[in-house]
């Protein structure tokens, strides 16, 4: 019977046994949960990525269509008046309309400039000058137009700035 309790392992070596398995457990389980929140975290990282260079994949494409927009509204404030009803005029406003349509969807603004204070984040000032009755620092004419792209300076806009 001796030899038979010696084999036997003893309550207090198997408490034992049991704390350590209950510790190591333990540490594999934190473990796992952090190597998951890692997951996680990398995971909706990678998708907001993904997101943002969708949105921001087409930019150069964007910049090169500023221009021919700018002319587009440009060339519509320059039709006369009394031409403004002849269908090819109204055919050139629909093709400036359209393109404009095309690009707020694609998530283009036009910045406000006028009236606005000067940022250098925004605005490109062209010129300084004294302005009767506009504060200092504030946008009394806009040059060229400025766009954000998803919120996002695209093209600073070219303003005139009161002194």
């Amino acid at each position: 019977m001796t030899e038979e309790t010696n084999q036997q392992p003893s309550l207090d070596d198997c408490q034992q046994s049991l704390a350590v398995s209950q510790r190591q457990a333990e540490e594999y389980l934190n473990g796992w949960k952090r190597a998951k929140a890692d997951y996680l975290n990398l995971k909706r990282e990678t998708e907001q990525r993904q997101a943002e260079l969708f949105q921001f994949a087409t930019a150069g494409l964007l910049v090169e269509l500023l221009p021919v927009y700018d002319n587009l509204k440009t060339a519509w404030q320059h039709v006369p008046e009394a031409l403004r009803s002849a269908e090819w005029v109204v055919g050139f406003e629909h093709i400036k309309n359209q393109l404009g349509e095309l690009l707020k969807r694609a998530g283009i603004e036009t910045m406000k400039t006028v009236g606005e204070p000067f940022n250098p984040d925004y605005h490109e000032a062209v010129a300084h000058e004294p302005r009767p009755g506009v504060a200092p620092d504030i946008i009394f004419e806009e040059t060229a137009a400025g766009y954000l792209l998803h919120g996002k300076v695209l093209r600073v806009a070219k303003v005139k700035v009161a002194q």
